[in-house]
């Protein structure tokens, strides 16, 4: 029950992501073309182009993130080895982040980051990593043999 609500709220909370980012995006990429800006003689049109490129490429990326958590939602399994890569990189990603927002914008943005990388700490180590088998199947969840045998063949020394 938990790892369903903690993947849906990090689905939720990862699309509100991507629409601020994309948001953020139009408008830097428009004003970089209306104001003409240029740095160290960059051409204007492609500066704009290349932010507008990018918000699209990282709202693309933060909805696999949320679309990945839903199916994880959903199916009550936890993600395949290609949803874990990316789940992982949007962690490292967060976190990262969330140290250079702390000295450039202020606490809000790194509290706001650092709650989307618990979020998504949480899809990960919620839904345990699954693990297969040599003829790629399930391998089921056994606890090692004792080191010394069964508990019965060992016998307590008295000084």
């Amino acid at each position: 029950m938990v790892r369903r609500l903690v993947a849906g709220l990090a689905a939720i909370v990862l699309v509100a992501e991507a629409a601020v980012l994309v948001l953020v995006h139009i408008v830097l990429g428009r004003t970089t073309a209306n104001q003409s800006m240029s740095i160290a003689g960059s051409d204007p049109d492609v500066m704009s182009k290349a932010t507008y490129a990018m918000g699209a490429g990282m709202g693309a990326f933060l909805v696999l993130c949320a679309v990945l958590a839903v199916l994880a939602a959903l199916r009550d399994r936890p993600p395949g080895r290609f949803g874990r890569v990316v789940l992982i990189s949007a962690a490292v990603t967060h976190a990262v982040l969330g140290m250079l927002a702390v000295g450039l914008v202020g606490w809000a943005a790194f509290a706001a980051l650092m709650l989307i990388l618990c979020l998504l700490v949480l899809i990960l180590t919620l839904y345990p990593a699954a693990r297969h088998g040599e003829g790629g199947g399930p391998v089921e969840d056994t606890p090692p043999p004792p080191p010394f045998g069964e508990l019965g063949e060992l016998r307590p020394t008295s000084p």
